[in-house]
């Protein structure tokens, strides 16, 4: 049975966090365990038997996002666009998508988020609920990072605070959230916030002080915002943690394969490799002879790394590898290419982009 929810992926942002990655396509699109982050969201959504989606899009490179995601048929969905022309936050995107989800209860998902396990228990409490809103909070080390909530002695929700000096509380909000229509309401009466944006807490509280039933649930297992290239790689470990093994293509010595790894179609693990898992590699791959791929790696499609050592990295398609040095804890973006120059002489010649940041 599908239910009577909608879904809204919100596609936006700058992504200013991930530059250079994201000078050329949005941050939700960057691949973690060889499959872009929204994509897990979409498919999220839709093993909660939601398949009528909107997915919001901003001024970076909404082509890709199409091109990825298109009409959502190949993906068991019905998907639309939605433009958000400037970034004047959640609850402003929200507002755009009110012709879609018209009486319909929804989900509003952030497309740069992560939750293991997945909403279809969520969606399922929040239909036999009379919640007119639901949060998700999720205990944190670093609350002052996020928006928190607060509660009564009775544990019931009665303020939201958006990155406190001082947190009441350790659980802070993930960005998925579950709404009734009464939340188009609440937004409407918004004003922009300090930083120009209409705030999705600012609407939430709203509802808390004029009485709504505005519930929450707390996570379990882990969930991850992935807005910096730290938080990118942890989500690539907790999901190769979970990696089941698969051979598609080609290993020469079967002794270059230890642990979980699983290998894409027309891929080759040429003799003298090593692979120790949990990695993946994706498919059209050479992995040539005196190469070292460690745990927690996810190389993509059409790579070709003929020498090198690789540990807690992501090599994104398309990109060539030929180094004697060791890459660590690294995204290596599309269409790269890295070698090691013998015939260089000492010291470093650097052709580098705005606001990147290089660790030799």
């Amino acid at each position: 049975m599908v239910l009577n929810v909608k879904g809204i992926i919100l596609h936006g942002g700058a992504g200013t966090r991930l530059r250079p990655l994201t000078h050329t396509g949005p941050k939700q699109l960057i691949p973690v365990a060889n499959k872009p982050i929204s994509q897990y969201v979409l498919e999220d959504l839709i093993k909660a038997q939601i398949q009528d989606i909107a997915i919001v899009i901003g001024d970076v490179s909404p082509q890709k996002v199409k091109e990825h995601f298109a009409d959502g048929a190949r993906f068991g969905a019905k998907i639309v666009y939605v433009n958000q022309a400037e970034p004047k936050g959640i609850a402003h995107a929200v507002r755009l998508c009110r012709g879609f989800t018209k009486n319909d209860s929804f989900v509003v998902y952030l497309g740069d988020n992560l939750l293991k396990g997945g909403i279809k228990d969520y969606v399922k409490k929040f239909e036999e609920s009379n919640f007119d809103a639901m949060i998700l909070l999720c205990e944190v080390e670093h609350p002052q990072q996020f928006g928190v909530a607060m509660f009564d002695k009775q544990k019931r929700l009665t303020k939201l605070v958006e990155k406190p000096k001082e947190p009441p509380s350790n659980y802070a909000l993930t960005g998925i959230y579950f709404f009734k229509p009464v939340i188009f309401d609440a937004i409407d009466k918004l004003k922009p916030s300090w930083r120009g944006e209409l705030e999705i807490t600012e609407a939430l509280q709203r509802l808390i002080e004029e009485k709504y039933n505005v519930g929450y649930q707390f996570v379990e297992g882990w969930w991850k915002d992935t807005g910096t290239t730290e938080d990118i790689l942890e989500s690539n470990r907790l999901i190769l943690d979970d990696l089941i093994p698969q051979i598609r293509g080609t290993v020469e010595d079967a002794s270059s394969v230890q642990g979980r790894v699983a290998i894409g179609e027309n891929t080759t693990i040429k003799r003298g490799a090593l692979i120790r898992g949990p990695a993946i590699i994706g498919k059209d791959t050479t992995i040539e002879a005196n190469t070292y791929i460690g745990p927690y790696t996810s190389i993509g499609d059409n790579v070709q790394i003929k020498r090198g050592e690789i540990e807690n990295s992501i090599i994104m398609n398309h990109c060539t590898i030929d180094t004697t040095e060791k890459i660590l804890d690294s995204l290596i973006g599309q269409h790269s290419t890295i070698i090691t120059n013998h015939n260089r002489p000492k010291g470093l010649r650097l052709i580098v982009g705005e606001n990147a940041s290089i660790i030799l």
